[in-house]
């Protein structure tokens, strides 16, 4: 079964549509900038964590807040820093999508969508 006239089989065509997206929404200006902000919570967070040895440091906690609710779905896998930097950048990347596409939603108005 193909598609029609793009060459792509019927499978393919929602998933290439997903990810177009997907990745105009991350182009976003106010996604980058949300993106730019969650990697610099989560070095931070790395880096007084590794300073701090008395395990009563707290910076972990910003950027589970500023990637929330996406986050918490790897929250609850087995505990280490690998576990926490992926529910950051998960959480960091669904809100950012989530972002741009709010923001385009904005700007294109009362204007249909152009993209099928």
């Amino acid at each position: 079964m193909t598609g029609t006239g793009s060459g792509r089989t019927f499978p393919r065509r929602p998933r290439h549509r997903l990810f177009h997206r997907v990745g105009q929404a991350l182009g976003n200006v106010f996604a980058l900038i949300y993106l730019a902000l969650c990697a610099g919570l989560l070095v931070w967070a790395i880096v007084v964590s590794a300073i701090d040895t008395s395990d009563e440091s707290m910076a972990g906690v910003i950027p589970l807040l500023a990637t929330a609710p996406a986050c918490f779905v790897f929250i609850v896998l087995p505990d280490g820093i690998a576990m926490f930097v992926l529910a950051v950048v998960f959480g960091a990347l669904v809100n950012a999508t989530v972002i741009g596409w709010c923001a385009r939603a904005l700007r294109r108005g009362e204007r249909p969508d152009p993209t099928p």
